[in-house]
């Protein structure tokens, strides 16, 4: 498909800086030919026409798909301005790669992998703490209770302060935030968020656990600081 913008207005893309933690680019490799099936006709004439170098299709797809790859980009950044050029960014990438997709994930898994890269070459270049999602799965303390990885948290679910939480999220490192938002904000399956890390299912459940055990702590912390003023 030859270059061209899509149909939105330019981003500040993110460049590419090295650094620690998560791995620099999460693969966004073309797969074997022949595209999967698509239950629904409609989309996948949609993304034929698209991937043919249909703009009118293109614009439909970012139109559907935009909404929910701008909260993943902001519940990372933390930044509104900085969210929206991450979202230009991912679906500039998008309109660069779509011709790649050949249907060996779900096209919504492929897109946010796409996004995901994009998120954190522009944390790389701020340089915020990180955690690999290699980090050897050591239980800790509190997983040695017997609460199973992967489960609802009430204390979360429950916290009053929804500002605090939201600092606390921020404040994660970026692999445990990356999991934490993917999962229990934007209701990914382990397995949905395993394909788009390339980590083992288990990888994803260890360390969304020990993201909602630091939230708990920190939550804890502010309650604690509100109940001295």
């Amino acid at each position: 498909m030859p270059e061209s913008r899509p149909p939105m207005q330019p981003a500040n893309a993110a460049t590419q800086s090295s650094g620690g933690g998560l791995p620099s680019q999460v693969p966004v490799s073309p797969s074997p030919p022949g595209l999967a099936p698509v239950p629904n006709p409609l989309d996948a004439d949609l993304l034929a026409r698209a991937q043919a170098g249909d703009h009118q299709a293109f614009a439909h797809i970012y139109a559907i798909n935009k909404r929910r790859i701008y909260s993943l980009c902001l519940r990372m950044v933390g930044n509104v301005a900085a969210a929206e050029d991450l979202t230009q960014e991912a679906f500039l990438q998008l309109h660069r790669k779509i011709a790649t997709f050949r249907g060996d994930s779900a096209f919504s898994t492929w897109l946010h992998r796409l996004a995901i890269n994009v998120v954190l070459m522009h944390l790389r270049k701020r340089a915020l703490p990180s955690i690999s999602l290699d980090e050897a799965m050591e239980p800790t303390v509190e997983e040695r209770t017997g609460r199973s990885f992967g489960a609802h948290d009430l204390n979360l679910a429950g916290a009053i302060d929804r500002l605090a939480l939201q600092r606390a999220i921020e404040d994660l490192p970026e692999g445990y935030r990356l999991i934490f938002v993917l999962h229990d904000i934007e209701g990914f399956e382990h397995n949905q968020i395993a394909d788009m890390l390339e980590c083992s299912i288990g990888n994803s459940k260890s360390q969304l656990h020990k993201a909602r055990l630091k939230l708990r702590d920190a939550l804890r912390i502010r309650t604690r600081e509100e109940g001295r003023r």
